[in-house]
Parts: structure tokens; C-alpha cells; sequence
């Protein structure tokens, strides 16, 4: 896999990075991470630039992010349950206990969910299946999945230009990565909605 992710990402750049991350997206399997990491490394071994790969894969994540929410918009609950147990979706590697998870996230916490889970590796895909079905705005959805997605990105690429050579060691280390990501995602939601507020009380 990260031999086909390297040689995509060589041979069409930027086009690479946003249509992998789209698929990522999509189909989880795919790592993000691996993605985003040996972006950051050819960051600094190639023309490629940190913004533009930051870019692209943030509209790959949107682009992605937006067909799930669509699947998850128009399907009824109980249909989709009966398309991702089937033998050729589990073959593809989706497992609908993630949906229920992900189901449950939002349920717990409302929309901030979307923005959150975009931090949290599997779950920061599916997210946007229970959002398409519990018809959550789409402006909303789109901001709170831009947010997210771009933190996410941002501090995947930057740790790639960190690691250099070793940028395939983040899929070893991913989960204790992904828990620092969160608490900085919580933190600037935190930040926001307090900036937001204060705005709003002095109008």
C-alpha cells in the first residue's frame, strides 16, 4: 500500500494527494495519515508545496466527506445497515459497528461531532454518514468538516516535514498521534465558541 501511495503521489503531485485523500474518505482502509505524512516529506524533497498539499487534501477530505454525507442523507437507516453487512462491502473493509459508533458520537455530543471526529482516525470518515441522516444543515456540515479536516491536515503534513526519511512511522504511532490531535481540536473549539460568544454579547 505505501508503495502505491508514494508511486501515485511521485507521478501526479497534487492530483495524487486529492484523490487518494477523496477516496480515504470514502474507504477507510485507505490511511490518511500514510497520506498526509509522505506529503509533508516530499514537502521538503520535492517542488511540492506545504500549502498546496494542504489544499488538496483538505478538498479531498471535503469532497469525500460531502458523498457520505449524501449516501448517509438519502438512504433509510435500515437499508444501509443491510448494503455494509453485506459479503462485498466487508470485503472492502467497512464494518457498519463503526457507523454505530460514529452513530453514537453524534448522538452524544450534536453537531460539534463532525468537527471533532474529523480528528479521529476511521471514525473522522464515517462521521459524516450519521450527519447525512440525521439531516444536519449542510452549511454546518461543510464548515464544521473544513475545520476539522484542515487542522487534521495541517498537523499530519507538518509532522511529515518532521520525520523527514521516517515519515512511515506515524502509522506506527498513529493512535497516540491521533489523542494529541483531539486535544488540540478540543481546545480550538473551545477557542472559537468563546471568541464567538464574547462577539456576540458585545453586539
Amino acid at each position: 500500500m505505501e508503495e502505491l501511495i508514494t508511486s501515485l503521489i511521485n507521478s501526479y503531485g497534487y492530483l495524487a494527494i486529492f484523490a487518494l485523500i477523496a477516496i480515504e474518505n470514502i474507504f477507510p482502509p485507505i490511511p490518511s495519515e500514510i497520506i498526509l505524512t509522505l506529503g509533508g516529506f516530499l514537502v521538503i524533497q520535492s517542488s511540492l508545496g506545504f500549502s498546496q498539499v494542504v489544499f488538496w487534501a483538505t478538498l479531498g477530505s471535503t469532497i469525500g466527506a460531502f458523498i457520505l454525507y449524501y449516501i448517509g442523507y438519502i438512504l433509510q437507516p435500515a437499508r444501509f445497515k443491510k448494503m455494509l453487512c453485506s459479503p462485498q462491502a466487508q470485503k472492502l473493509g467497512f464494518k457498519y459497528q463503526e457507523i454505530e459508533k460514529a452513530q453514537r458520537w453524534f448522538d452524544h455530543n450534536g453537531k460539534i461531532t463532525v468537527f471533532l471526529c474529523r480528528l479521529v482516525p476511521v471514525i473522522r470518515s464515517l462521521i459524516s454518514i450519521p450527519a447525512g441522516m440525521n439531516k444536519m444543515p449542510m452549511l454546518t456540515f461543510l464548515s464544521y468538516t473544513i475545520a476539522g479536516s484542515l487542522l487534521w491536515n495541517l498537523i499530519l503534513v507538518y509532522i511529515g516535514t518532521l520525520l523527514g526519511e521516517n515519515w512511515a512511522m506515524i502509522s506506527r504511532y498513529i493512535d497516540r498521534y491521533a489523542l494529541i490531535i483531539l486535544v488540540i481540536g478540543i481546545i480550538a473549539a473551545a477557542v472559537f465558541f468563546l471568541r464567538k460568544n464574547k462577539s456576540s454579547k458585545k453586539r
